[in-house]
Protein backbone atom coordinates (compact mmCIF):
# COMPACT_ATOMS: atom_id res chain seq x y z
CA UNK A 1 0.00 0.00 0.00
CA UNK A 2 2.61 2.38 1.03
CA UNK A 3 4.69 1.59 -2.70
CA UNK A 4 1.05 2.69 -4.47
CA UNK A 5 0.61 5.59 -2.03
CA UNK A 6 3.75 7.27 -3.45
CA UNK A 7 3.78 5.85 -6.65
CA UNK A 8 0.52 8.09 -7.30
CA UNK A 9 1.72 11.24 -5.36
CA UNK A 10 4.60 11.00 -7.90
CA UNK A 11 2.17 10.48 -11.04
CA UNK A 12 0.08 13.27 -10.06
CA UNK A 13 3.10 15.88 -8.87
CA UNK A 14 4.38 15.48 -13.08
CA UNK A 15 0.92 16.88 -13.93
CA UNK A 16 -0.17 18.83 -11.09
CA UNK A 17 -0.97 22.15 -13.22
CA UNK A 18 -3.19 19.88 -15.49
CA UNK A 19 -4.58 17.27 -13.18
CA UNK A 20 -4.84 13.85 -13.71
CA UNK A 21 -7.62 11.65 -14.71
CA UNK A 22 -7.77 8.44 -12.91
CA UNK A 23 -6.73 6.58 -15.79
CA UNK A 24 -3.75 8.92 -16.51
CA UNK A 25 -2.74 8.28 -13.07
CA UNK A 26 -2.88 4.71 -13.10
CA UNK A 27 -0.64 4.24 -15.92
CA UNK A 28 1.95 6.90 -14.78
CA UNK A 29 1.66 4.45 -11.40
CA UNK A 30 1.86 1.46 -13.22
CA UNK A 31 -1.15 -0.37 -11.84
CA UNK A 32 -4.69 -1.29 -12.46
CA UNK A 33 -7.10 1.93 -12.73
CA UNK A 34 -9.55 0.43 -9.71
CA UNK A 35 -6.68 0.18 -7.83
CA UNK A 36 -5.97 3.47 -8.50
CA UNK A 37 -9.33 4.71 -8.10
CA UNK A 38 -9.44 2.71 -4.57
CA UNK A 39 -6.28 4.14 -3.22
CA UNK A 40 -6.39 7.98 -4.63
CA UNK A 41 -10.32 7.43 -2.81
CA UNK A 42 -8.33 6.90 0.56
CA UNK A 43 -5.69 9.75 -0.04
CA UNK A 44 -8.60 12.00 -0.29
CA UNK A 45 -9.97 11.31 2.89
CA UNK A 46 -6.97 12.05 4.08
CA UNK A 47 -6.39 15.78 1.95
CA UNK A 48 -2.98 14.25 0.48
CA UNK A 49 -4.70 14.23 -2.72
CA UNK A 50 -7.90 17.01 -4.52
CA UNK A 51 -10.02 16.23 -6.59
CA UNK A 52 -12.00 19.03 -8.99
CA UNK A 53 -15.87 17.30 -8.78
CA UNK A 54 -16.53 19.24 -12.29
CA UNK A 55 -14.33 17.46 -14.19
CA UNK A 56 -12.72 14.36 -12.08
CA UNK A 57 -9.43 15.16 -12.58
CA UNK A 58 -6.86 14.57 -9.51
CA UNK A 59 -3.81 17.03 -7.71
CA UNK A 60 -1.72 17.11 -5.35
CA UNK A 61 -3.80 17.67 -2.05
CA UNK A 62 -3.05 20.23 0.78
CA UNK A 63 -1.57 18.10 2.90
CA UNK A 64 1.06 17.32 0.12
CA UNK A 65 1.77 21.24 0.31
CA UNK A 66 2.12 21.05 4.55
CA UNK A 67 4.56 17.75 4.47
CA UNK A 68 6.68 20.01 1.70
CA UNK A 69 7.04 22.66 3.63
CA UNK A 70 7.76 20.96 6.46
CA UNK A 71 10.74 19.06 4.67
CA UNK A 72 11.84 22.07 2.79
CA UNK A 73 14.24 23.18 5.43
CA UNK A 74 15.73 20.29 5.18
CA UNK A 75 15.99 19.22 1.52
CA UNK A 76 14.87 22.60 -0.46
CA UNK A 77 17.83 23.47 -2.54
CA UNK A 78 16.79 25.86 -5.13
CA UNK A 79 17.59 28.94 -2.99
CA UNK A 80 20.79 28.28 -3.52
CA UNK A 81 20.73 28.14 -7.53
CA UNK A 82 17.96 30.45 -8.30
CA UNK A 83 20.36 33.29 -8.35
CA UNK A 84 22.49 31.08 -10.91
CA UNK A 85 19.56 29.79 -12.89
CA UNK A 86 18.12 33.66 -13.24
CA UNK A 87 21.14 35.04 -14.57
CA UNK A 88 22.18 31.79 -17.05
CA UNK A 89 18.47 32.53 -18.68
CA UNK A 90 19.37 35.97 -18.99
CA UNK A 91 22.72 35.58 -20.12
CA UNK A 92 21.33 33.06 -23.08
CA UNK A 93 18.04 34.10 -23.70
CA UNK A 94 16.78 30.58 -23.25
CA UNK A 95 14.72 28.71 -20.25
CA UNK A 96 17.10 27.53 -17.75
CA UNK A 97 16.44 24.54 -15.30
CA UNK A 98 17.69 22.89 -11.92
CA UNK A 99 16.93 19.46 -11.63
CA UNK A 100 17.56 16.92 -8.74
CA UNK A 101 18.35 13.28 -9.22
CA UNK A 102 15.70 10.84 -7.05
CA UNK A 103 17.02 7.18 -7.70
CA UNK A 104 17.20 6.66 -11.36
CA UNK A 105 15.27 9.55 -12.47
CA UNK A 106 15.99 13.59 -12.39
CA UNK A 107 13.12 16.24 -11.50
CA UNK A 108 12.74 19.47 -12.38
CA UNK A 109 12.42 22.18 -9.73
CA UNK A 110 13.01 25.25 -10.73
CA UNK A 111 12.65 27.15 -14.32
CA UNK A 112 13.23 30.63 -15.40
CA UNK A 113 12.67 31.91 -18.37
CA UNK A 114 14.95 33.55 -20.86
CA UNK A 115 14.12 36.66 -23.33
CA UNK A 116 13.90 34.78 -26.34
CA UNK A 117 9.83 34.67 -27.38
CA UNK A 118 10.09 31.03 -28.93
CA UNK A 119 10.16 28.83 -26.16
CA UNK A 120 10.28 24.87 -25.18
CA UNK A 121 7.59 23.66 -23.11
CA UNK A 122 9.18 20.42 -22.72
CA UNK A 123 10.33 20.54 -19.13
CA UNK A 124 8.42 22.47 -16.82
CA UNK A 125 8.88 22.23 -12.11
CA UNK A 126 7.64 18.96 -11.22
CA UNK A 127 8.28 16.81 -14.82
CA UNK A 128 10.74 13.47 -14.31
CA UNK A 129 12.51 11.84 -16.68
CA UNK A 130 14.70 8.40 -16.71
CA UNK A 131 18.13 9.34 -16.63
CA UNK A 132 19.93 9.40 -19.65
CA UNK A 133 16.51 10.72 -21.36
CA UNK A 134 16.93 14.71 -20.98
CA UNK A 135 19.92 16.66 -21.18
CA UNK A 136 19.74 17.12 -17.47
CA UNK A 137 19.71 13.31 -16.96
CA UNK A 138 22.12 12.50 -18.88
CA UNK A 139 24.55 15.03 -17.94
CA UNK A 140 23.69 13.18 -14.32
CA UNK A 141 24.32 9.68 -15.94
CA UNK A 142 27.35 10.88 -17.55
CA UNK A 143 29.38 11.95 -14.40
CA UNK A 144 28.45 8.75 -12.50
CA UNK A 145 30.91 6.07 -11.85
CA UNK A 146 31.51 3.65 -14.89
CA UNK A 147 30.27 0.53 -12.73
CA UNK A 148 27.27 2.61 -11.89
CA UNK A 149 26.73 3.86 -15.18
CA UNK A 150 27.37 -0.45 -16.23
CA UNK A 151 24.10 -1.16 -13.66
CA UNK A 152 21.65 1.34 -14.80
CA UNK A 153 21.86 0.33 -18.37
CA UNK A 154 22.14 -3.16 -17.26
CA UNK A 155 18.61 -2.67 -15.58
CA UNK A 156 16.64 -0.27 -18.04
CA UNK A 157 14.99 -0.56 -20.98
CA UNK A 158 14.32 3.09 -22.37
CA UNK A 159 13.33 2.23 -25.60
CA UNK A 160 9.55 1.12 -25.02
CA UNK A 161 8.65 4.56 -23.63
CA UNK A 162 11.79 6.54 -25.75
CA UNK A 163 12.14 5.21 -28.91
CA UNK A 164 15.43 3.32 -30.74
CA UNK A 165 17.32 6.70 -30.26
CA UNK A 166 17.28 4.98 -26.24
CA UNK A 167 18.94 1.99 -26.41
CA UNK A 168 21.70 1.36 -24.40
CA UNK A 169 24.24 1.49 -27.13
CA UNK A 170 22.80 4.98 -27.95
CA UNK A 171 22.74 5.97 -24.63
CA UNK A 172 26.40 5.14 -23.84
CA UNK A 173 27.53 6.81 -27.23
CA UNK A 174 26.03 10.22 -25.57
CA UNK A 175 27.70 9.54 -22.40
CA UNK A 176 31.01 9.42 -24.28
CA UNK A 177 30.45 12.45 -25.77
CA UNK A 178 29.38 14.52 -22.56
CA UNK A 179 32.45 13.53 -20.88
CA UNK A 180 34.59 14.61 -23.59
CA UNK A 181 32.81 17.90 -23.80
CA UNK A 182 31.35 18.29 -20.18
CA UNK A 183 27.95 19.07 -20.96
CA UNK A 184 25.23 16.81 -22.07
CA UNK A 185 23.39 17.64 -25.70
CA UNK A 186 19.86 16.64 -26.28
CA UNK A 187 18.83 17.11 -30.06
CA UNK A 188 15.40 16.84 -30.10
CA UNK A 189 15.19 13.40 -28.78
CA UNK A 190 12.28 13.99 -26.49
CA UNK A 191 10.06 16.38 -28.83
CA UNK A 192 11.45 17.31 -32.46
CA UNK A 193 12.82 20.73 -32.78
CA UNK A 194 13.30 21.22 -29.25
CA UNK A 195 17.59 20.32 -28.17
CA UNK A 196 18.68 21.02 -24.54
CA UNK A 197 22.00 20.86 -23.07
CA UNK A 198 22.92 20.30 -18.95
CA UNK A 199 25.49 20.13 -17.06
CA UNK A 200 25.99 17.77 -13.68
CA UNK A 201 26.51 19.58 -10.18
CA UNK A 202 27.71 17.95 -7.64
CA UNK A 203 27.53 17.47 -3.96
CA UNK A 204 30.66 17.91 -0.98
CA UNK A 205 31.15 14.06 -1.85
CA UNK A 206 31.56 14.61 -5.57
CA UNK A 207 28.26 12.72 -6.70
CA UNK A 208 26.69 14.27 -9.72
CA UNK A 209 23.24 14.71 -8.00
CA UNK A 210 21.95 17.56 -9.66
CA UNK A 211 21.54 19.43 -13.14
CA UNK A 212 21.50 22.76 -15.02
CA UNK A 213 20.44 22.95 -18.02
CA UNK A 214 18.88 25.14 -21.13
CA UNK A 215 15.84 24.53 -23.44
CA UNK A 216 15.14 26.02 -26.95
CA UNK A 217 14.20 25.66 -30.29
CA UNK A 218 16.55 23.87 -32.47
CA UNK A 219 17.34 27.24 -34.48
CA UNK A 220 19.28 29.07 -31.68
CA UNK A 221 21.39 25.76 -31.10
CA UNK A 222 23.10 25.95 -33.78
CA UNK A 223 27.03 24.27 -33.79
CA UNK A 224 28.44 27.85 -32.92
CA UNK A 225 26.21 28.86 -30.48
CA UNK A 226 26.24 25.49 -28.94
CA UNK A 227 30.04 26.17 -27.33
CA UNK A 228 28.91 29.13 -26.78
CA UNK A 229 26.10 28.19 -24.18
CA UNK A 230 28.29 25.02 -23.04
CA UNK A 231 30.70 27.11 -22.12
CA UNK A 232 28.10 29.32 -20.27
CA UNK A 233 26.63 26.15 -18.59
CA UNK A 234 29.36 24.93 -17.11
CA UNK A 235 30.22 28.08 -15.46
CA UNK A 236 26.91 28.05 -14.38
CA UNK A 237 26.96 24.27 -12.67
CA UNK A 238 30.40 24.87 -11.33
CA UNK A 239 29.27 27.96 -9.48
CA UNK A 240 26.60 26.06 -8.35
CA UNK A 241 28.20 23.59 -7.09
CA UNK A 242 30.78 25.83 -5.09
CA UNK A 243 27.58 27.43 -3.69
CA UNK A 244 26.28 23.78 -2.45
CA UNK A 245 29.11 23.20 -0.97
CA UNK A 246 28.84 26.03 1.31
CA UNK A 247 24.95 25.89 1.96
CA UNK A 248 24.17 22.38 1.70
CA UNK A 249 25.44 19.14 3.30
CA UNK A 250 24.52 16.85 0.57
CA UNK A 251 21.05 15.49 -1.00
CA UNK A 252 19.69 12.11 -0.23
CA UNK A 253 19.44 10.34 -3.30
Amino acid sequence: MVRRFASLLRALSVAQESGSSTTEAAARAGMPRPTAHRVLTAMLDEGFVDRDHRTGRWFLGPEAYVLGMAAAARYDVTPAARRIVAELARRTGESAFFSVRRGDETVCLLREDGSFPLRSHVLHEGIRFPLGVASAGLAILSMCRPDEIDAYLARTDLTDDWGPDHTAEAIRDRVAVTQRDGYAVNPGLIVEGSWGLGAAVFDASGSPQWAVSLTGVESRFGEDRRTELGAALLEASHAITRSMGRTVGGFPR
